[in-house]
């Protein structure tokens, strides 16, 4: 597995989203911070999931926005600009229920072929965690809200909103999974 820098990371997301999305790189910030609190969870995978939720939402950035489909936007400016490591660009690529999206815009086939899923269930989940308890200014939510506010600013029926109210069951189900685990960790000093 090749080396993933969270420093590398952050500049990264910082340079493509600070400037021209000031509230995305809000919510990513946020989602990076929820990351940190809960690596512990994933052992040698920490610095992964910490790399991946500061990137989750880099294919929002005008200049890669080819598709229109930020994770499919994201991993591939990450594989194709920056070499960046594969579970990385699949995590990115996958993250909170992407392939329900994707299926929804008629890119599911691409999506998938090109970035299968990562079978990691744990470190799946804790991404969707990170993302989906944050809210876009990058404080803390729970995932019922999550997915109340989504609905509310995009829309039910439009892409967006048929996505999310068809991956909310998942959502939910991720995000309890690593509250659970969260929870039975042992605290230290």
């Amino acid at each position: 597995m090749a080396d993933v820098s969270t420093m590398w990371a952050a500049q990264v997301a910082e340079a493509e989203l600070s400037t021209v999305l000031p509230r995305r790189w809000a919510h990513t910030q946020g989602v990076a911070q929820r990351a940190t609190e809960v690596r512990r969870l994933l052992g040698k995978n920490g610095d992964l999931l910490v790399a991946a939720a500061t990137l989750h939402d880099v294919g929002y950035a005008p200049r890669l926005a080819v598709t229109g489909f930020h994770p499919l936007d994201g991993a591939r400016f990450l594989r194709d600009e920056h070499g960046a490591d594969e579970r990385l660009v699949r995590l990115v690529a996958n993250h909170s229920f992407a392939l329900l999206e994707a299926e929804e815009r008629g890119l599911r086939d691409e999506l998938a072929s090109e970035f299968p899923l990562l079978e990691e269930p744990l470190l799946v989940d804790a991404l969707v965690y990170c993302d989906m308890t944050t809210t876009p200014h990058g404080g803390r939510t729970i995932a019922q809200e999550r997915i109340a506010e989504i609905i509310s600013r995009y829309g039910a029926d439009c892409v967006v909103g048929r996505f999310i109210r068809r991956a909310a069951p998942e959502i939910l189900s991720s995000v309890q999974r690593i509250e659970a685990a969260h929870a039975a960790q042992p605290r230290y000093g």
